[in-house]
């Protein structure tokens, strides 16, 4: 910095980073900007009655192991398996296969507890393994003509990709629902 430059007013400083804020917008001219080239859906997929399916990625609020710790609670349905304590908050611990009307799942290391909060309805649901986040453009979307078994409550539409056919697991739906909200016998 010269002499000069030193000592510049603050009046000065201000009309010389104009400047140079000028400069470097008139350098982008002519560059193509970043434009999203379509709409998508971004869901989590997850297996479930031996089914791969997907849930919007704005329903599942969290991914967990399942806790070491599930407290069973007395005078609930088979499908409660409990509470766990998770960062000093309790919550329900529910086998969504269980309660969908399958067998209990076997917990392995690819078990998880997908973690959903809708309309109050905070619960963790063990499913058998998460395969990931998935990205589906609008067109991909059709209505389940034969959604899988134990799973037509839940899943009216799919998505196409490739070869694979993943229903949408609508998990408001299941919140909303008066068996899941009533686990006690």
């Amino acid at each position: 910095m010269s002499e000069a430059e030193a000592m510049m007013t603050a009046a000065d400083l201000i009309s010389l980073l104009h400047d140079y804020e000028a400069r470097a917008g008139s350098l982008t001219e002519g560059v193509p900007q970043y434009e999203e080239s379509y709409a998508h859906w971004d869901g989590i997929g997850f297996t479930i009655m031996g089914v791969s399916v997907v849930a919007g990625l704005n329903d599942v609020k969290e991914i967990l192991n399942l806790p070491a710790a599930v407290t069973r609670v007395p005078g609930t349905q088979g499908w409660m398996l409990g509470i766990a304590n998770i960062r000093g908050n309790l919550l329900p611990i529910v086998d969504l296969q269980v309660f969908l009307g399958g067998k209990a799942i076997t917990i392995g290391k690819r078990s998880r507890v997908l973690v959903i909060d809708h309309d109050g309805v905070r619960v963790g649901l063990l499913v058998g393994g998460v395969l990931g986040i998935r990205h589906f453009r609008p067109e991909q979307r059709s209505t389940c003509e034969q959604p899988p078994t134990g799973l037509a409550d839940y899943c009216s539409d799919c998505f196409d990709l490739a070869d694979e056919r993943w229903p949408v697991f609508n998990v408001r739906k299941l919140a909303a629902n008066d068996s899941f909200q009533m686990a006690a016998l």
